[in-house]
């Protein structure tokens, strides 16, 4: 069985298994990383969603990791909602989903603030309403209200010093 090395939130890790195995099963189940959640298993709620870039953290993009293969990750780093924090200090989407009490199930919670992260990092550190309206994840208890409230939040937050996927190892 063939081995897949990849940058896993600032630590290289390898896993063996069939390359066409998708990357949430990788995350889960051989690696215990629980953020990215199994919701449909065909990319469209997003709770999987992730973050992959290219050695350095070019190219940052936002990942449904259930219908991306593990070999698709092949000598590149992923971010999962684990790494998205600096150490202690919160990412400003993390720290608003609190100060704005956004979760109630939380099932979709970090498929949200992943993909709102990319985007805000794309956006130079901020989304407004269309860009809010844009962001394709479900809610299964419907707490689109306090999503947008808490994306606003952090949207007026002092800006990262460096790019959601530029967590070091630590």
């Amino acid at each position: 069985m063939p081995t897949y090395t990849f940058e896993l939130n600032g630590e290289t890790v390898s896993v063996e298994t069939d390359g066409d195995v998708g990357l949430l099963y990788v995350l889960r189940d051989l690696l215990g990383v629980t953020g990215p959640k199994y919701g449909c298993g065909v990319g469209v709620c997003r709770a999987c969603t992730c973050h992959i870039a290219n050695p350095g953290g070019q190219q940052v993009e936002e990942i449904q990791t259930c219908i991306t293969p593990v070999q698709s990750v092949e000598g590149k780093q992923v971010t999962t909602i684990e790494g998205l924090s600096d150490g202690h200090d919160l990412h400003p989407l993390q720290q608003a989903w609190i100060d704005n009490d956004v979760s109630q199930c939380g099932f979709c919670q970090a498929g949200q603030i992943m993909t709102a992260a990319c985007r805000m990092a794309k956006n130079g550190g901020s989304l407004d309403d269309d860009q809010i309206d844009a962001i394709p994840n479900v809610c299964r208890c419907g707490q689109y209200y306090r999503i947008r409230q808490a994306i606003k939040a952090a949207s007026q937050a002092p800006p990262r010093t460096g790019p959601p996927h530029s967590r070091q190892p630590g």
